[in-house]
């Protein structure tokens, strides 16, 4: 699996436990750096920095999932694709080193991964819409 890959799972793991446990990130990143040995420093920068930037930019992030999730409210949404969307939102309207069309392809790969058999589509769905209305657009 490549390092950026890498990093979006393990991120993934860390906004999961932030919703869950509704801790800081900086509680939740210990705590997962502290029990898995990840031994990149790549992948530890660059897990930090996602997890970081969404913890930074959540409102914004919620506000626009919730605009273009039609009929669904953000907490009644599976906890795994909130996030999936949150991590790929947050690649989507605040980094521009990473290509949209990356960001969503990877963030389909971790929904069929993660999510249930209907989360990649779900996921793609919201994300194109965010890509067609928030970023080509711009």
């Amino acid at each position: 699996m490549r390092k950026r890959s890498k990093s979006r799972e393990h991120a993934l793991k860390v906004l999961y436990a932030m919703d869950v446990r509704k801790d800081p990130s900086s509680d939740c990143l210990i705590d997962f750096f502290e029990t898995y040995d990840v031994k990149s420093k790549e992948i530890t920068q660059f897990t930090t920095s996602l997890v970081e930037g969404v913890e930074k930019q959540l409102k914004d992030i919620d506000r626009i999932i919730k605009k273009y999730a039609k009929n669904w409210e953000i907490n009644r949404m599976a906890v795994i694709d909130r996030n999936i969307l949150r991590l790929a939102a947050f690649e989507l309207l605040y980094d521009d080193n990473i290509p949209p069309k990356v960001s969503i392809n990877e963030a389909i790969e971790l929904a069929k991964k993660c999510g249930d058999q209907n989360s990649g589509k779900f996921v793609n769905g919201i994300l194109d819409k965010i890509k067609k209305e928030e970023i080509d657009k711009q």
